[in-house]
């Protein structure tokens, strides 16, 4: 492990800033105190140019390298943390009750600072870097809107780098999969709406919770008998919700989950197949269903030469026999792939110690990984963006 010197010397300070975040978790697009100290920071350590509030919360800031140059390199992080009641026990636990950074997004922040603390102290490249500080990753389309409102308008990157901690491999493995990374995603929302009762009277009613736990077993059907078995598809009931008393037959039924998929094509079907179970459970028992269902995360596509370059520049820091590339695909998704349809790029994993899964009340960070992270967005900035008087 050949960290960056200069990023090793402030790694206990770099603690210190991860375990304030991890204190202070804010939700996707509540992230202010996240982003206010994030600002703050970057003008303290000399970044060129710092802009708040692009995707509500977002921060942006520019480095120039010593040697000018036109190309940019972009380096993203997201801020956001999840709705969890915190159990893990640490010191630092979250002061905001049922609020959580259990995905290690606090990690992330304080990573990407690392790099531009480095970056701008140095500034041995050419050309310019852009540091992406992204709310709302969690499923609330905080990439997106920070397209939407102009994000690579304003600051173009040629190429763009993310990277997420990963608690199920080894300290300081780095691993990153070439082409499709990580699942797209769509999530539903199905309301049954039939007719309720007194519960000593059914027959009076349209139960929508019969109807609705047929319809629970019919959409198991629409990966094991729709979709060619090729292609990788999970659609995830993960709510039921109905009813308020013992004795009464509700009038509706709310059934919502996920799908995870990473071909467009397949997503589609599931999608017409989701559709037309609703309408034919609605035709047979006299019903109105009625469905929500919405794309929220596209498939995560790394550029198979930046993965490559991406591996090279994390080689640097943790070793050849540590950083690889990799055919293992996530059925979880990341809204990075936005980004990634608009600047090619590559998005890498990076082990740490502890046995708890993400978004688990339990998870725990291990802070060793902050030099680390940061000293990978580093080195690639500084392999991506050469100087030519080097």
């Amino acid at each position: 492990m050949s960290v960056i010197p200069k990023i090793e010397a402030f790694a206990a300070e770099l603690t210190e800033i991860r375990q304030d975040f991890h204190a202070h978790p804010e939700l996707g697009f509540e992230e202010v105190r996240t982003s206010k100290i994030v600002a703050e920071k970057l003008r303290a350590y000399g970044v060129d140019q710092v802009v708040e509030g692009i995707g509500g919360t977002g921060v942006v800031g520019l480095i120039k390298g010593q040697g000018g140059g036109n190309r940019r390199v972009g380096l993203r992080a997201d801020m956001d943390a999840l709705p969890i009641e915190e159990a893990s026990g640490v010191t630092y636990s979250s002061t905001n009750p049922g609020r959580m950074h259990a995905c290690g997004h606090d990690g992330h922040t304080t990573m990407l600072l690392g790099a531009a603390r480095y970056l701008a102290e140095t500034r041995d490249f050419d050309g310019t870097v852009v540091l992406i500080f992204q709310p709302a990753e969690e499923g609330l389309g905080g990439a997106r809107r920070m397209i939407a409102e102009g994000l690579f308008d304003k600051f173009p990157c040629d190429e763009i780098y993310g990277m997420h901690n990963d608690p199920n491999s080894e300290p300081g493995v780095v691993s990153v999969t070439p082409g499709p990374a990580m699942a797209g995603a769509s999530f539903f929302d199905i309301t049954v709406k039939g007719t309720g009762s007194h519960a000593a009277m059914p027959h009076q009613s349209r139960d929508p919770i019969v109807i609705g736990t047929a319809l629970v077993q019919q959409l198991q059907t629409v990966v094991s008998r729709n979709i060619p078995p090729t292609k990788p598809v999970v659609l995830s009931v993960t709510k039921f919700n109905s009813g308020s008393a013992y004795n009464v037959v509700p009038d509706t039924a709310t059934i919502s989950g996920t799908i995870r998929y990473f071909h467009d094509d397949v997503s589609e079907i599931a999608n017409q197949r989701i559709r037309e179970l609703c309408a034919g459970m609605a035709q047979a028992y006299g019903i109105e269903i009625t469905v929500d269902l919405r794309n929220v995360f596209d498939v995560l596509m790394n550029d198979a030469d930046l993965s490559t370059a991406y591996i090279a520049a994390a080689s640097d820091i943790v070793g050849t026999d540590l950083a690889s590339e990799s055919t293992d695909q996530a059925t979880g998704s990341e809204d990075f792939a936005d980004m990634l349809k608009i600047v090619p790029g590559a998005y890498c994993r990076v082990g740490h110690a502890g046995s708890v899964p993400l978004h688990n009340p339990g998870f725990v960070l291990d802070d060793a990984i902050l030099p680390v992270g940061a000293s990978i967005y580093a080195r690639i900035v500084e392999t991506r963006l050469p100087r030519a008087d080097a």
